[in-house]
């Protein structure tokens, strides 16, 4: 790993059935996050995507690019525009600065995911990823 390296591409349909399983599963019952109907009054045009669900993925992203081993140490994100059902969300990263520790590298990765009306999150992650032990194991 090192500045400058830009991660692969991540596409993610943005689903009904991704909408509200991200929302059950964070215990965010908000009716904007599961009820098409009750999302319009409050002047959506359809349900969307919690900041839970965003960060989760946003979290599988960089693991999916470390490995398995990968810690993330913080995930700091500021969402934009929604992620309705029908969309896709693409997730970008790019390296920012690496420090190298016996133990194992500490990277800062700035993330974006955008979909078709704009740039959904924002952010950036500081994942480890610890040093492999002698012989190749670890």
């Amino acid at each position: 790993m090192r500045a400058g390296e830009k991660l692969p591409p991540l596409e993610i349909p943005i689903t009904r059935t991704l909408i509200v399983a991200g929302a059950i599963a964070s215990r965010d019952y908000q009716d904007v996050h599961h009820d098409a109907e009750l999302a319009h009054k409050k002047g959506s045009p359809d349900i969307f995507m919690n900041i839970l669900t965003t960060n989760g993925l946003v979290g599988r992203y960089i693991t999916d690019h470390f490995g398995p081993s990968a810690v993330l140490r913080t995930v700091a994100i500021r969402l934009g525009a929604p992620n309705y059902p029908g969309d896709t969300m693409v997730l970008t990263g790019v390296v920012e600065k690496v420090v190298e520790q016996a133990d194992g590298d500490t990277a800062t990765v700035r993330v974006v995911g955008a979909n078709g009306i704009g740039s959904h999150v924002t952010g950036t992650v500081t994942v480890t990823v610890p040093a492999k032990a002698p012989g190749g194991a670890g």
